[in-house]
């Protein structure tokens, strides 16, 4: 059976990828799904720095601004909805596009991870390790990763509970570590005909841009976003809360730090997870992965995708 195509458009936060993913489906008369874990998010806008309805250019945009900020929301969700928003793309005779920066989502998606639903007991155990997580810091939590899969807490960085705990909580359920699961899923096949495309540049200009980005997130409202989710009840255990942009905003609500420390932590705190991505895709197979110094704008970067994409006949 023939392989379906598809198209993967990735980077670190910050390198460009919405301007550059709208040039690519206008090209191809693609429609876009996000593969960003937090811009699915309703409210959440301007922390997100979610694609606005005038940059998606009439361009169709799928898992974006679908659920509510209390709804946790990981990748078993993700790869449900976006299979299914593939499928309708392709019913409409259009080629699906991924576009976003969250690596795990993307390798869920690209070689058909298995998850399963998870239950009423797994629940109950997750929130056991957030209160964990809550009384003794997610250093401890990370401890006893350590313990149980040590290839994983090598991974894994303490800070990043979300990760920490599905760890931990495929250890509870299957009784075997997460990283022996990863590797045997890796080495499958892909079902998609894809190319996968990882934008980058130097990373002092990138960091650069992102130290920009959060400077106009300030000036667009940030902290009036970010209260405005407060009054309608988010809380900082909260799935949606866990995203750069909020969670460094908690300690600043509480009176612990000022603005300009809380701006600072989120410059440091996005420069840190720009590099765990840019480490995550070094990693994956079959990446190709473009410099955007090697081109003079925008629309030479999609030329060269497009190239790529004819080489390997996804398109025609």
């Amino acid at each position: 059976m023939k392989k379906k195509p598809l198209l993967i458009l990735t980077g670190p936060t910050a390198v460009g990828k919405t301007a550059a993913s709208i040039k690519l489906a206008k090209a191809i008369d693609g429609e876009i799904i996000s593969a960003d874990s937090m811009q699915i998010y309703q409210y959440m806008n301007i922390g997100t720095a979610k694609i606005t309805p005038e940059e998606m250019a009439g361009v169709p945009h799928y898992l974006v601004d679908e659920i509510t900020p209390d709804t946790p929301f990981h990748v078993y969700e993700f790869k449900k909805m976006a299979e299914e928003a593939m499928e309708t793309i392709r019913s409409r005779g259009k080629i699906p596009i991924i576009a976003g920066g969250t690596g795990f989502y993307i390798q869920a998606l690209l070689y058909d991870v298995d998850f399963c639903e998870e239950e009423d007991e797994e629940r109950s155990y997750r929130h056991e390790l957030e209160q964990l997580a809550r009384e003794k810091g997610s250093e401890h939590l990370h401890g006893i990763l350590r313990e149980v899969d040590p290839v994983s807490a090598e991974k894994i960085h303490p800070n990043n509970k979300k990760r920490v705990i599905r760890a931990l909580e495929y250890f509870h359920e299957t009784g075997t570590p997460i990283s022996a699961h990863n590797f045997e899923q890796r080495q499958k096949e892909s079902p998609y005909n894809f190319l996968y495309v990882v934008l980058t540049m130097e990373r002092p200009r990138l960091y650069e841009q992102i130290n920009q980005r959060v400077d106009l997130m300030f000036q667009k409202g940030l902290l009036e976003e970010a209260r405005n989710l407060l009054e309608m009840g988010c809380t900082s255990d909260m799935v949606s809360m866990q995203a750069i942009g909020y969670k460094e905003l908690f300690p600043y609500f509480e009176g612990k730090i000022s603005e300009e420390e809380a701006r600072e932590q989120i410059k440091k705190d996005t420069r840190h997870f720009a590099k765990r991505q840019l480490t995550w895709f070094r990693r994956e197979r079959d990446v190709t992965f473009l410099e955007k110094e090697r081109f003079p704008d925008e629309d030479a970067v999609v030329s060269e995708i497009l190239r790529l994409a004819k080489e390997k006949e996804i398109l025609v």
